[in-house]
């Protein structure tokens, strides 16, 4: 007999993620689960009960769907430049940036840290480096952080190189760079590993409290966008620097505050006690650890993603990037995570990074499989019983971002069951970069969505916010497009043929993230055992004119079936 349902949504356009379309459908809850999805017109029969009392909202034509679940962001830095303690922008130029610092500085006590992010030299007037000048000439005596838009790059004023203790003596962390003038000054630019390690010194300056106050608005923020689920991902290969900030989810759960489904994604080591403690002590349906990041490159923009053959605009001979962790480093903690079940995500942007990561997993998976084969036969054989059947039920492993690839990797992903944990506004973020960075011939296999649904591989919609917004029906239209959801440009989407469905794409930014986490069993679709986490759209994005997606208002939103939006 079916459970009666405490609460019952009904539309004439439900989709469950289940087929292509639409339909006319009731979606019937009991605590925080789905009990039943039946048809319409069944509402209140002995197939669709409804208790005495029960909530029945009739929607109408309202677009019924699966919470769109954001497979990568970073929950820290986006709460924190979404709040009045820092600001974001990307100017026009480097004098703009530093004239758009000035309602931030009169905000901020004096002598405070001035944070910022979102500066792109590419897209700038003259696009060029920043230096510390420019910043030194209005705050010689304040202290000047800004990050920039794809967070790999910090730049510094002279007041902060002092704050950070960095000396014409300075050296990096591996896998980092001071940049030097000519003779040999720091220009206050930072790079990759050797940024991400002072970014914590800088944002020790906010408290708790104020942090507290930014993830609460945050989560409102993603809530009112139609967002009930994330997965908070490191941003930093260095030990203990991850950003991932248990303890202010951890506050808002206490509290009864939490109204985004939150997945934990700490960094990649060889000591496992962090994630192993996390999952300990994270046991509920709403906050979980469940698995690690790393970073294995950089960016193309900066020549720090390691590609095959040399950078189109070389700066120097042989300038292919280079790997942030040793391949063999990689290898060995990749293969204990994936042996002990747990999810891996790694960071891989480059065509050479993407093909080492997947030989890596390939061992990983293999070797897991091979002890999980050799244990089930051990038990069988203890119970004195035939082989037991051999299932391959591996941990969740996916690649991030995956901006260019060396073809035949495409089928590979498939083939490993590698998760493409991708980011569709990054597509339209540096208008020509590609071309530029890496010529025309290997842009042919940047992003290429259609090509990997086409090869059976599977993906998972984000943002990589603060990179870009936490809007996921701009990053469905990205998608679906293939272009930028404010401004429409390129004219006829770039590289148009890899364009994909809407139904794709809303599958790919629900079960596919659900996937990345690992818990497509009870998120991502509209079917009897799930959570019932749901977005509800005023018009439905599988019918209208693609162009209008964008627009769509957000109607309601449900996590754990009760409304938080």
């Amino acid at each position: 007999m079916m459970i009666e349902a405490e609460k019952v949504l009904v539309s004439h356009k439900v989709f469950t993620g289940l087929a292509d379309a639409a339909a006319a459908l009731a979606v019937g809850i009991s605590g925080d689960r789905i009990t039943w999805v039946e048809p319409a017109g069944r509402v209140g029969s002995s197939v669709a009960p409804v208790r005495d009392g029960a909530e029945v909202r009739n929607l109408g034509d309202a677009f019924i769907m699966p919470g769109f679940h954001d497979a990568h962001l970073h929950f820290f830095h986006s709460a924190l430049y979404a709040s009045p303690l820092a600001a974001r922008f990307v100017g026009t130029s480097e004098a703009d940036c530093v004239r758009r610092l000035a309602p931030l500085a009169a905000r901020r006590p004096t002598g405070s840290w001035l944070l910022a992010q979102g500066w792109r030299e590419a897209v700038w007037d003259v696009p060029r480096m920043p230096s510390k000048a420019s910043l030194d000439a209005v705050y010689p005596n304040q202290p000047v952080a800004l990050y920039s838009g794809d967070a790999h790059t910090l730049w510094l004023n002279s007041r902060a190189l002092a704050e950070l203790g960095l000396t014409r003596a300075a050296q990096p962390p591996a896998g980092g760079e001071y940049e030097r003038d000519a003779d040999g000054k720091l220009t206050g630019i930072v790079r990759e590993a050797a940024a991400m390690e002072l970014m914590p010194r800088i944002t020790a300056a906010f408290s708790d409290a104020e942090l507290l106050d930014a993830y609460r608005s945050f989560q409102a923020h993603l809530n009112a966008h139609g967002v009930t689920a994330v997965c908070d991902t490191a941003l930093t290969a260095t030990p203990g620097l991850d950003f991932v900030r248990d303890d202010l989810f951890e506050q808002l759960l206490n509290d009864g505050e939490l109204t985004l489904r939150t997945h934990l994604f700490p960094t990649l080591l060889p000591d496992t006690q962090r994630l192993k403690q996390l999952q300990e002590r994270l046991r509920g349906p709403l906050l979980q650890a469940r698995g690690y990041k790393q970073f294995f490159d950089g960016v193309s923009s900066q020549h720090t993603a390691w590609v095959r053959e040399p950078y189109a605009n070389a700066r120097f001979a042989d300038d292919c990037g280079r790997p942030t962790v040793e391949p063999a480093a990689l290898d060995a903690m990749v293969r204990a995570a994936v042996v002990a079940g747990d999810g891996v995500r790694i960071h891989a942007i480059g065509d050479e990074a993407i093909h080492q990561a997947l030989d890596i997993y390939e061992r990983a998976l293999a070797e897991a499989k091979a002890g999980a084969d050799a244990a089930l036969r051990a038990a069988a054989k203890a119970k004195g019983e035939a082989d037991a059947e051999i299932r391959d039920v591996p941990p969740a492993v996916a690649l991030e971002h995956l901006e260019n690839f060396q073809p035949d990797d495409i089928a590979r992903m498939a083939q490993l069951g590698v998760i493409a944990s991708v980011q569709p506004r990054h597509i339209t973020l540096d208008p020509g970069g590609p071309e530029r960075d890496l010529g025309a011939e290997r842009v042919r296999f940047m992003w290429p969505f259609r090509s990997l649904l086409d090869a059976g591989a599977s993906l998972a919609f984000g943002t990589d916010s603060p990179v870009t917004d936490i809007d996921p029906l701009a990053v469905i239209y990205a998608a679906v497009m293939r272009k930028d959801a404010q401004t429409r440009e390129p004219e006829g989407g770039w590289l148009p043929h890899e364009r994909i469905t809407v139904a794709e794409a809303l599958r790919a930014a629900t079960q596919g993230s659900a996937a990345a986490a690992g818990r497509q069993h009870e998120l991502g679709s509209l079917r009897p055992g799930m959570f019932a986490d749901i977005t509800v759209l005023e018009a439905d994005p599988l019918t209208i004119d693609p162009e209008d997606i964008p627009a769509i208002p957000i109607a309601a939103v449900y996590v754990a079936g009760e409304q938080v939006r």
